[in-house]
């Protein structure tokens, strides 16, 4: 028995030794597991501040319609925590599950990157950055000339060229470092260039993070700085949001990791759909809002398809006659914006569908049928 327990206690004492000689981004994968939607206390972060709240109106048939008996439980099924659906403006469907309310903020991940295009685009509005086809080195002073053909355009369109593995299925992999790690700058400014920029589509979350480091070299101001003065305080957010940060006083998780809640986060939508106006006011301009919804058919992904399902940082869908574009992140946080019904859907939660249909999980034709059925379309 007492060889037994000694046998245990060198083991263990072996593997805690492992354990404090791996890098600090791995330890930490290791301790909390997985990503989650509730991960906001696992980073520093900074508070993107509202201005003045306005109070959203309920649309006359607010929560009257009915989803479909076998939509609504395959919602459920993925771990729904909210389920929110606008009209003109007004919210006519809402509802929450578990202790999720009205005003719980949640990490919307990659559907970030959305937002880091408006706030990109408002730079370009404000003139702290003149154009898109700007090279992205005038703004990222530790980049060396063979980063010297990469435009911000290739940034937000997902085709950098840079050497990239989008994959959270291991502790060692990059995007565990990028989303663990204490210096996001450092990792993604030495990423290799391996193809011909503005060519390849290859989805990459160091992609967004550069756009942020270029935001903050451009405008002096924090990421979050610029998005409380110049976004979240413009749409009548009632709630504060906000941005984990790689480390205390660091640069925010720019690819992932803005918290806010349903309401709020379909303030984004609506922005969208007012032509990037708000109560009269040009938040983000209509020509910035164009060009982001544009496809991106000029370049071919992996498998050598045009990429018509993807612009500056949102994803488009063609459906049912219907011209969506689209905020995602992972689990499935989205925020869809259907123009032709004068829409917005909003969900979040813990899962989504590993079924794709064509460039989309299964789980997105859902929410959107859900919608339109209880728009009684």
């Amino acid at each position: 028995m007492k060889k037994t327990i000694i046998i245990v206690l060198c083991f263990l004492a072996v593997m805690l030794g492992v354990y404090f000689i791996l890098p600090q981004y791995v330890q930490t994968a290791l301790r909390y597991k997985f990503p989650g939607i509730n991960d906001l206390k696992v980073f520093p972060y900074r508070t993107v501040k509202t201005g003045t709240p306005q109070p959203y109106e309920l649309d006359a048939d607010y929560n009257k319609g009915e989803i479909k008996d076998e939509e609504y439980q395959e919602i459920k099924s993925y771990n729904t925590v909210a389920y929110l659906v606008t009209r003109h403006g007004r919210i006519l469907y809402e509802e929450y599950w578990g202790k999720s309310t009205d005003s719980t903020n949640y990490n919307i991940f990659s559907a970030s990157k959305s937002i880091i295009s408006l706030l990109v685009g408002i730079a370009m509005d404000k003139g702290f950055i003149i154009s898109e086809n700007e090279l992205a080195k005038k703004y990222i002073p530790e980049w060396g000339e063979e980063y010297g053909s990469i435009t911000i355009k290739d940034l937000l369109t997902m085709s950098s060229g840079l050497y990239w593995v989008e994959d959270f299925t291991s502790p060692f992999c990059q995007t565990t470092e990028l989303y663990y790690g204490k210096d996001n700058a450092k990792q993604v400014l030495s990423l290799e260039p391996v193809k011909k920029p503005g060519k390849y589509y290859y989805y990459s979350s160091a992609n967004t993070v550069i756009l942020g480091i270029i935001l903050k070299n451009a405008t002096g101001m924090t990421v979050s700085d610029f998005a409380s003065e110049y976004l979240w305080s413009k749409i009548g957010a009632e709630y504060d949001a906000q941005w984990s940060l790689d480390d205390k006083g660091g640069i925010e998780k720019a690819n992932c990791c803005f918290y806010s809640n349903a309401r709020d986060l379909a303030r984004i939508g609506q922005l969208v759909l007012n032509d990037g106006q708000w109560n009269g006011e040009q938040v983000v301009s209509k020509d910035w809002l164009e060009r982001s919804f544009t496809p991106a058919s000029y370049l071919s992904d992996y498998n050598d398809r045009k990429v018509d399902y993807y612009g500056y940082q949102w994803w488009l869908l063609n459906y049912q006659g219907l011209h969506i574009k689209y905020a995602c992140g992972l689990y499935g946080q989205d925020i869809f914006v259907i123009p032709e019904k004068d829409m917005v859907v909003v969900r979040q939660g813990h899962k989504r569908d590993r079924e794709y249909v064509g460039n989309h999980t299964k789980d997105v034709y859902t929410y959107i049928d859900a919608a339109l059925e209880i728009c009684g379309e």
